[in-house]
């Protein structure tokens, strides 16, 4: 890999974006992500997934001198469709995903963080969409998550304006979970997904897809996926560890199963 470092601390993999100076995102950053993304889901030892950027920047955004090559509308439609996809892979990936933003994220930076289930966020870290400032828009659904996340008005103020808001204002405005001073953003990225990786494998992913399919579905088809889940989940090795675990009063050792 050229542009991620993958590493292990027991059931987390940490992934490291490390594209100096920017860590922006190509067309080949995006392919290399996705064939990590297929190691990563078949890779029986990792549970959870930790992302987050080396140097200064978390990601600053897309690969502006990649923009010169493209003579045609279908072309950029392409790129932005080709994002999109790798986007939408991380936001229905079977094992969780976490952010851990520092510096800045914007654009595509941002749009990266907003697929990924979990973010914490520096308090003095940066996320923005300034598309508009270079007479563009969002391409990698940036547009669509936003406003999922801070609502139609706030959506619209931080793409028209093109202003980014802090870790802080990030946190306030639904955008992050959890915002930390800067020394501390890994290693309570790592305790949150240390945490995370002691549950159950199987419960964790059904949680995730039936938190896709909330956003997604209509209630009454939501709540039967919900129910038709809670009956595979119930009957698995792990849920009879649980409630074993339960009575004898001790923690329970998922295996996944």
């Amino acid at each position: 890999m050229d542009s991620f470092r993958l590493t292990k601390e027991g059931f987390v993999a940490v992934v490291t974006f490390s594209r100096p100076p920017a860590n922006a995102l190509s067309s080949a950053v995006l392919k290399e992500l996705s064939a990590l993304l297929d190691e990563l889901e078949t890779d029986q030892e990792v549970r959870v997934v930790l992302l987050h950027g080396e140097g200064r920047f978390f990601s600053a955004g897309a690969d502006i001198k990649e923009f010169t090559a493209i003579a045609s509308a279908e072309q950029a439609s392409a790129l932005s469709r080709d994002g999109q996809l790798v986007m939408e892979r991380i936001e229905r990936f079977p094992k969780p995903v976490i952010a851990a933003i520092h510096g800045a994220a914007l654009g595509g930076g941002l749009e990266l963080a907003m697929s990924c289930h979990i973010r914490l966020v520096a308090e003095n870290a940066k996320l923005g969409l300034p598309e508009l400032q270079l007479g563009l828009i969002p391409g990698f659904a940036g547009t669509q998550r936003l406003v999922r996340f801070v609502g139609f008005g706030k959506a619209t103020e931080m793409m028209w304006t093109s202003e980014p808001i802090t870790g802080s204002e990030a946190v306030e405005w639904g955008l992050a979970n959890k915002a930390v001073p800067e020394e501390r953003l890994l290693d309570e990225a790592k305790a949150l997904a240390k945490k995370i990786a002691e549950k159950s494998p199987i419960s964790v992913r059904a949680v995730i897809e039936l938190l896709n399919a909330a956003k997604e579905k209509p209630f009454a088809e939501a709540v039967r996926d919900e129910a038709e889940w809670f009956g595979r989940v119930f009957v698995s090795e792990d849920a009879k560890e649980g409630v074993q675990a339960f009575l004898e009063k001790r923690p329970p050792v998922f295996q996944g199963k």
